[in-house]
């Protein structure tokens, strides 16, 4: 299902009435910051950081040293001071877990395949983990949301039990916008949460049922993302709170393990999306013994500022993730996730929007500060990290404008903002946006929760209005309607796989248009008076 909003004319009007301070640069000195934006230099920046020789950028590796030498390198250049007490660069302890692939998962006396049927972990720091026959119990959806009215674990005990659930939640099998949010994904749809619920209601196992559809992505993406190192924070505890393995299932096995417990898993998947659900999967247990290397690592959060000319301790944050999946030395062939598009490409366009900033003749009146975190890829590590421990307080930091994957497709008549309606900035990103031509429109795929999905989200838990916008489905003319068909199935074919590569024939004018827009959006926020603000519908609200 497709969402498109269009502002009105009318809060455009009620918009360009907000008091704002007296821009320090007039309009001719901005246009020409926004004009600097160029297609030459984003491929020349995307091309060294998806390069070979940065191996695919992964945390805590040489492509990681090689990833902040260059970020260094581009902003010292441009002026821009450290922007951590003197650093451009924040520590995250991280510790790597790497499960040993020579594992089976036995359900019902038949043994699963890693990578095949399944894969399996474990979060905990622990060189062995294991399910011995532990009972598998369907909870439906795995969640237990008191405000949406619904919880799969009421009245059920599983201490000692392997929970499976479903992908996503509810409201995508419904359609019904009466049913969590409808089509659009809430936190609850995300496997972070799912393993994380399922360790607070002290299952002893969790596992995930992958569907291409409601997850938003094929089995191919569990196989590489989820195997290899898997890092997370050093703790205390040690994740001993966690399940001791977590993992996913194809669909196809879990047909399997339903028909073997008598059920019927379509009927059960119904079942589920009706309200909450729970039920045994009779006679069938789970019994496997994860094996890990565990590896404790510092990484990186890169942070530099432009200082405000004004009102310099208030912040405009630009975010992105630096990282990807690294080099996998098991497989064959083509080893490197060079990570171009994700996210090499909005890593580049911080340094682009970073430039634009630097020309113009006088500094913004508030700072600009341009954060490229670790470990997106890992859960959001590196975010989460710098929420919890921020170098810029929440009160001081007046917005988030994320970039994750640039548009790559051509220039559009329209931008997709993933989360509408959740702030103001979609009002003053529908300003910048009809200097364009372009309407502003809502997430064409809002079952993937994309709001749940990126960097972004730790500021919005922060309280800060953040905006996670890009690309478009309205190409500009025919040619660019034609070279998006072809190039959109390569892109959706090479998510975190070894062939999101640089390719020449890549339209990055598209890409520019954004990059536009985001360094104009930023400018605006620093020049205004009045600071961005959550509708109050949204579920995120500004913290005191």
């Amino acid at each position: 299902m497709k969402i498109k909003m269009t502002l009105s004319a009318l809060s455009l009007a009620i918009l360009a009435g907000c008091a704002s301070t007296t821009s320090m640069n007039d309009d001719a000195a901005v246009a020409k910051a926004y004009d600097s934006i160029n297609a030459e230099q984003l491929a020349s920046h995307i091309k060294v950081l998806a390069s070979d020789e940065f191996g695919g950028r992964a945390p805590s590796s040489e492509g990681e040293k090689l990833t902040l030498a260059y970020l260094t390198k581009q902003f010292k250049a441009l002026g821009l001071v450290p922007g951590n007490n003197g650093s451009y660069l924040q520590e995250v302890p991280l510790v790597s877990i790497e499960a040993d692939s020579n594992m089976s998962l036995n359900i019902g006396g038949k043994d699963y395949q890693y990578k095949k049927d399944m894969v399996m972990g474990t979060a905990r720091i622990s060189e062995l983990q294991s399910l011995d026959k532990s009972q598998l119990v369907f909870v439906g959806y795995g969640v237990n949301a008191p405000e949406y009215n619904w919880n799969d674990y009421e009245g059920l005990d599983v201490k000692g039990k392997t929970v499976v659930m479903l992908v996503n939640d509810p409201g995508f099998a419904t359609k019904d916008p009466a049913v969590f949010t409808g089509d659009a994904m809430t936190y609850y749809g995300r496997w972070t949460y799912k393993f994380e619920e399922a360790s607070r209601q002290g299952a002893a196992g969790a596992i995930i049922i992958h569907e291409t559809a409601p997850a938003s992505y094929p089995w191919s993406v569990v196989e590489n993302s989820w195997s290899g190192p898997q890092f997370g924070f050093q703790k205390e505890n040690n994740n001993m709170d966690r399940v001791a393995v977590e993992g996913w299932v194809t669909v196809d096995v879990a047909k399997e393990l339903f028909s073997k417990a008598g059920l019927d898993f379509e009927q059960e998947k119904a079942k589920a999306a009706m309200g909450a659900y729970h039920t045994d999967l009779k006679g069938l247990d789970a019994s496997i013994t994860v094996k890990s290397k565990i590896k404790k690592s510092t990484s990186y959060n890169f942070i530099a500022t432009l200082p405000g000319s004004e009102t310099p301790a208030e912040h405009v944050i630009y975010s992105a993730h630096w990282d990807h999946l690294g080099t996998d030395p098991n497989r064959k062939g083509d080893n490197i996730y060079n990570g171009a598009h994700d996210n090499a490409s909005g890593t580049a366009g911080l340094i682009e929007v970073a430039e634009a900033f630097t020309s113009l003749a006088k500094k913004p009146s508030r700072s600009i500060t341009f954060l490229a975190v670790t470990a997106e890829e890992q859960g959001l590590l590196g975010s989460k990290f710098y929420a919890a421990h921020p170098v810029i307080p929440a009160n001081q930091t007046v917005a988030n404008i994320n970039m994750d994957s640039l548009n790559l497709l051509g220039k559009v008549t329209d931008i997709n903002v993933v989360g509408i309606g959740k702030s103001s900035l979609d009002n003053t990103l529908a300003t910048a946006a009809k200097a364009q031509n372009r309407t502003v429109a809502g997430d064409p795929h809002p079952a993937s929760g994309g709001y749940y999905r990126s960097d972004h989200f730790a500021f919005a838990n922060m309280g800060v209005p953040a905006m996670y916008a890009g690309g478009g489905t309205t190409p500009r003319d025919e040619a660019t309607a034609n070279y998006r068909k072809r190039m959109s199935l390569v892109l959706k074919g090479c998510y975190h796989q070894p062939c999101d590569r640089y390719r020449d024939e890549w339209d990055l004018s598209g890409a520019v248009q954004d990059l536009q827009l985001f360094f104009q959006v930023g400018y605006d926020v620093s020049e205004q008076k009045e600071w961005p603000t959550w509708q109050a519908t949204s579920e995120f609200q500004r913290k005191q």
